[in-house]
């Protein structure tokens, strides 16, 4: 059996220290028993990050991630691989909430990555069952990866 899994990282903000990241991301699909998927992220700055969420979600300020699912309306599967989507984070917006929460760079940087591939496989946090649930998976994914604050 052959398992696709393909993260694209845009490196758009020249942000260099997320050699870690891709394992991270499959520890969490290992977790979930995911393969044959692709998925993209690109790193931004403060700026983008609120032209998307006013455009998108109508809301007028930056954020730290945000999740595109392109299964939102079915499965997507091109050359045996399911879409999944895309994610932006704001490398300025995460540096930030890393000194806010006291976490390394390496520990946020990882959880919004997480999080936004959490909101691409359908998880989401607006009732509070829910949270619970995604919360309660993106750290036990950190944790698989060894990722601490």
């Amino acid at each position: 059996m052959v398992i696709l899994i393909r993260i694209t990282i845009n490196e758009e903000y020249k942000y260099a220290d997320y050699k870690y990241l891709k394992k991270v991301l499959k520890k969490g699909l290992d977790r979930l028993q995911i393969d044959n998927v692709t998925f993209e992220i690109t790193f931004c700055d403060n700026d983008f990050i609120r032209k998307i969420n006013k455009e998108y979600r109508n809301i007028d300020r930056e954020t730290d991630v945000i999740s595109f699912a392109f299964e939102d309306n079915g499965k997507i599967m091109y050359n045996k691989e399911r879409l999944l989507g895309e994610i932006y984070i704001s490398i300025p917006k995460m540096q930030q909430q890393a000194k806010e929460y006291g976490h390394s760079e390496k520990r946020e940087l990882s959880f919004l990555a997480v999080h936004g591939m959490l909101h691409l496989l359908g998880y989401d946090h607006m009732q509070k069952e829910d949270e619970e649930v995604m919360f309660n998976l993106q750290e036990l994914i950190l944790d698989d990866a060894n990722i601490s604050k």
